[in-house]
């Protein structure tokens, strides 16, 4: 995934913070906690203590973060003009999302309708037949709530918009303000010191410190995004206003969400991960590591090395193969960086590195959640 800079002026990168965008992760951690497990027992007492009707409610609207992560909860991004920065409080970021045309506000709440229309800057089901018949039809698939909530989200946004403005004022008082008030100290300070790294060591050494998986070239004016999703925006458009946002995120981690919805303003959210986790693999070497260990003879291999360090000769009589064979199967493996080789005198030994094995299945989810 990409994001066009050339010609991006510094001053129009922007680190903020977003109470709006934050209970959007909140929420998502309450209707998925498998996905977030650092944050289980928060998930665990705030669902046990719901009121009956609040959690009905949020049933209701569910699918604007359960399966996909709707843009109304950046509303910032999709105001033309706009400055980047979200509101200050829960109050504003919510008046910016009353701020938003109908066309607009109803494209991105029925956004996982067409998932693959994304970024194809489609018209929207409020005014164009056919993506309404569309909506109707996706929706369906996903059960009569949301068949229910389309239908009178497309005959007359203004109710549904002011339902929604509630859902999210009671998800306040219930346990949102007091979970704000807790994470946005660190997220402040997250954004603040990223803020100095970009004026005084530039953008690539900020992205850097945002995550592994953002990677800037500055030749082609680009910002790859290592993930399993393609899109490509552009932070310089005069239509929509010059400037990228990134916005960390306490309940985000394992997601790096990328906002690039033609027409909106690109955003970035980080996870702020704890210091003692290890930094993600980037998908390319996931898939290496995947597909070394996938062939038949390297698992075998695979079983010996995981028990001690073996020379290719000693794997070659074990497993009657020959010795280049071994190399072959080895360089494999080396190359995905499973296995490790020291010197022993005149013998090379090689061994498994067990550590980077277990990651591979946190390794694999964190990837395919990204």
């Amino acid at each position: 995934m990409n994001i066009d800079i050339a010609g991006l002026p510094s001053d129009r990168i922007v680190f903020s913070v977003s109470p709006l965008t934050e209970l959007g992760d909140a929420l998502h951690a309450l209707s998925e906690p498998g996905h977030h497990p650092g944050v289980h027992g928060w998930a665990t007492a705030t669902s046990a203590a719901l009121e009956p009707d609040l959690a009905d409610r949020l049933l209701e609207a569910e699918f604007l973060w359960r399966n996909t992560f709707s843009d109304i909860f950046m509303p910032f991004a999709g105001m033309r003009g706009g400055d980047g920065r979200p509101g200050a409080n829960l109050a504003e970021e919510l008046d910016n999302l009353d701020r938003l045309e109908d066309e607009r506000f109803v494209s991105a709440a029925l956004e996982f309708t067409c998932a693959g229309l994304y970024a194809a800057n489609s018209a929207s089901p409020l005014t164009d037949a056919a993506m309404r018949a569309r909506a109707l039809e996706m929706a369906a698939a996903r059960g009569p709530r949301q068949v229910k909530f389309t239908q009178r989200l497309l005959a007359d946004p203004a109710p549904v918009r002011l339902w929604i403005r509630r859902l999210f004022e009671d998800c306040d008082q219930a346990f949102f303000a007091d979970t704000w008030r807790r994470v946005s100290v660190q997220l402040v300070a997250d954004a603040r010191h990223k803020t100095e790294l970009l004026r005084h060591k530039g953008l690539g050494e900020a992205l850097g410190a945002v995550s592994a998986a953002v990677s800037l070239d500055e030749d082609a004016g680009r910002i790859s995004i290592d993930k399993l999703a393609e899109g490509r925006t552009t932070a310089v458009d005069p239509d929509v206003g010059t400037g990228l946002t990134l916005m960390p995120s306490s309940f985000g981690w394992p997601h790096l969400m990328v906002l690039h919805a033609p027409g909106w303003r690109p955003v970035i959210q980080y996870p702020v991960r704890l210091p003692d986790l290890p930094a993600p693999a980037s998908v390319e070497l996931l898939q290496l590591r995947m597909e070394a260990l996938a062939h038949p003879m390297r698992m075998r291999l695979c079983r010996n090395l995981a028990r001690s360090a073996y020379t290719t000769g000693e794997l070659a009589d074990s497993h009657r193969i020959t010795a280049p064979e071994v190399s072959r199967h080895l360089s494999v493996l080396k190359k995905a960086g499973l296995i490790t080789t020291r010197r022993r005198g005149r013998y090379v030994m090689h061994q498994l590195d067990l550590t980077v094995v277990a990651r591979i299945g946190s390794d694999f989810l964190e990837g395919v959640l990204r």
